[in-house]
């Protein structure tokens, strides 16, 4: 189901801790212009871009179910020559509102290109921040076997370190279920190229990205919500995975292009904005 309108708005009308979990990339700031006169991202100051985040997210807490996951991957930008640091804003700002911060995670691009152009005195920007948030320090959902990554080191499969570890200093790691496997638990650097999509929307991340999210952080037919649905990448992915999906756009362009990725799965729900 994919509904149009704030998701501000939308968001109170959904049912009290109905989503399994939440995978979104809310609007950078000052980036990119959606079309839409209530659109976040095009505030004149960073503080009510901040501010209007919360808002989403303090609606979206009561949503998720108590055991559920959120992962919000946002990009940061420069102003007068300065790092804003706005995930990091954030992420903090989240974390005073109750949220519980669990891991910062790396998505790192091979194929980054250099943002405005060549820059001689600054390193080219290659990462994006994926915080994954929770209601709960623990017994919440994560999957670790699902998302779980081939082994590297001196040896194939090898886990701790190569000949510093030998058989018997390695029984102190039997808790581990992949130490003799091959494979181990997934990194928080996650190295994923960036991804085009032919639409008109030009502000997708890559399929992975979701699926990662998804797999890690939803149980098997439980329900993906993203209060920033875009062209529907998170949809399509919930789907192909065997999830149910609820998006929320506020741009019904966009809603139409998600719609046909999703193609037979999905319905769209007029719910205009009030505001």
């Amino acid at each position: 189901m994919i509904h149009i309108g704030d998701c501000r708005d939308i968001l109170k009308s959904l049912d009290s801790e109905s989503v399994d979990c939440i995978v979104t990339s809310p609007p950078y700031y000052q980036m990119r212009d959606y079309g839409h006169k209530n659109q976040i991202g095009a505030e004149n100051i960073w503080q009510e871009y901040i501010h209007a985040l919360v808002e989403v997210f303090s609606l979206a807490k009561e949503i998720l179910k108590e055991d559920g996951t959120m992962w919000v991957n946002l990009g940061d930008k420069y102003s007068d020559s300065h790092l804003m640091g706005l995930p990091w804003r954030l992420a903090f700002a989240l974390q005073e509102m109750g949220w519980i911060l669990r891991q910062d995670i790396i998505w790192h691009k091979p194929n980054a290109m250099p943002a405005g152009g060549f820059a001689p005195n600054k390193c080219t920007p290659a990462h994006e921040y994926i915080f994954l948030f929770t209601k709960k320090p623990t017994g919440y959902y994560f999957s670790t076997d699902s998302i779980k990554e081939r082994a590297t080191g001196n040896g194939e499969g090898s886990i701790f370190g190569g000949k510093k570890y030998d058989e018997n200093t390695s029984r102190k790691f039997e808790s581990n279920p992949y130490h003799v496997t091959g494979y181990r638990c997934k990194r928080d650097v996650w190295s994923i190229c960036t991804q085009g999509y032919s639409g008109a929307h030009f502000a997708t991340f890559p399929e992975e990205i979701p699926k990662t999210c998804i797999l890690a952080g939803c149980p098997e037919g439980g329900t993906v919500l993203d209060p920033f649905c875009g062209s529907g990448t998170t949809g399509k992915v919930a789907y192909d995975l065997g999830r149910e999906f609820i998006g929320i756009e506020l741009n019904p362009d966009y809603a139409k292009l998600a719609e046909q990725r999703v193609g037979k799965h999905i319905q769209t729900k007029l719910e205009v904005s009030a505001l």
